[in-house]
């Protein structure tokens, strides 16, 4: 008697970006985010566990939203370039409700008979604050909803907002400016929580952070 087969399937662990590309971003700060999102990419591959289990999703908001890297498995993942308009609003609350749908629709549940994926891990970066506040302040227990096992909003620069970024988790590290260093000291950071939230697995816990560099500070 033949049984069903089994399906062997690779639990992965989803980690989104959500990225502010509004027309404050033009010029330095878009190539600073291109320069250490690269950085974090290569690290993150010469891990081998990220390379087993990691997938990644690049979302950026501005007027517009835009998927610019759908869920990928990191071993075939391609960096786009990531571009922004001279001028135009944040509208984050949109992107938010835009990821929520995401998620949903692409992170794996557990069933009886099979582990889902494990919780995903979500990134927000910004140098300012939301533009559609209304939309901003619905997405708020939608995100809390969604059982990500981390949120870390990043505040990248003079102008960016604490205060709404403390409304959607309790992690939020605050950059006095969003150029070359700065940011890659960020992602190098988020390289690290990635590959912690990868070796705590299993232990159903929501992931511990390890303790930022000192170009960023803690928002408390």
């Amino acid at each position: 008697m033949g049984g069903l087969p089994t399906i062997i399937f690779m639990r992965r662990l989803p980690v989104y970006f959500l990225l502010d590309t509004s027309g404050s971003m033009y010029g330095e700060p878009i190539q600073a985010l291109n320069n250490a999102l690269s950085g974090m990419i290569n690290t993150l591959r010469s891990d081998a566990q990220a390379l087993d289990s990691l997938w990644i999703s690049i979302i950026t908001f501005d007027r517009e939203i835009k998927e610019v890297a759908p869920l990928t498995e990191l071993v075939s993942f391609q960096l786009p370039e990531i571009t922004c308009p001279q001028s135009g609003p944040t509208n984050m609350g949109e992107a938010l409700h835009f990821l929520c749908d995401k998620v949903t629709a692409e992170v794996k549940k557990s069933t009886p008979t099979q582990k889902g994926d494990w919780k995903p891990l979500l990134f927000i970066m910004t140098d300012g604050s939301p533009s559609d506040i209304g939309l901003f302040k619905e997405a708020i227990p939608k995100v809390k909803a969604m059982n990500f096992g981390a949120v870390v909003a990043c505040a990248a620069g003079p102008k960016a907002k604490d205060e709404y970024m403390k409304e959607l988790t309790n992690t939020v590290v605050h950059l006095d400016t969003a150029d070359n260093s700065t940011l890659k000291q960020f992602f190098k950071w988020v390289s690290d929580t990635i590959e912690m939230g990868n070796k705590s697995h299993g232990t159903g816990e929501t992931v511990s952070l390890p303790e930022p560099p000192s170009e960023l500070h803690l928002v408390i």
